[in-house]
């Protein structure tokens, strides 16, 4: 089940290939998510050392949540749980030029949150003008032929 998505990563980036991995997250945490309360615009996965890291990922405050038991930080790194095979892909794919890690979904799997990720590569002002372009015809296309399909 999808709980939140980043729409922003799929105009932005180009995505190579996808990666999933359960996210260390508190109680909190995981009720503030299943309520929606996510923002995954400017993080980004980068491996430290022998780990794997979410950077900059916000998640707010669960509505519940007393404000002496919520002093936390919404903005923190969050370790991604992958296996070590997994983890030295990653840091090849990333240690070529002009690739990066980014978050895509939060998704609930057999009830553990989860993030999927993807290695992308950047796209330039001009791609991102032909993609639109390209995605504007094939609404005005698949328009025009229910409008077809109405009269028949």
């Amino acid at each position: 089940m999808l709980l939140a998505k980043n729409r922003k990563a799929f105009y932005d980036h180009e995505i190579l290939e996808k990666f999933t991995a359960g996210i260390a997250l508190k109680g909190y945490e995981v009720k503030a998510v299943k309520e929606g309360k996510v923002n995954m615009d400017g993080s980004f996965v980068q491996v430290l050392g022998h780990e794997v890291y979410v950077i900059n990922m916000y998640i707010g405050q669960y509505s519940k949540q007393s404000q002496e038991t919520g002093k936390q930080q919404s903005r923190t790194s969050r370790k991604l749980l992958l296996r070590k095979e997994e983890i030295e892909k990653l840091q090849r794919e990333l240690a070529q030029k002009g690739k990066t890690a980014i978050p895509l979904a939060l998704i609930l799997s057999h009830n553990m949150i989860k993030l999927e990720f993807g290695i992308a590569k950047g796209r330039k002002k001009v791609e991102k003008k032909h993609l639109e372009k390209e995605r504007q015809i094939k609404r005005d296309l698949e328009k025009a032929v229910k409008e077809t399909h109405k009269y028949y």
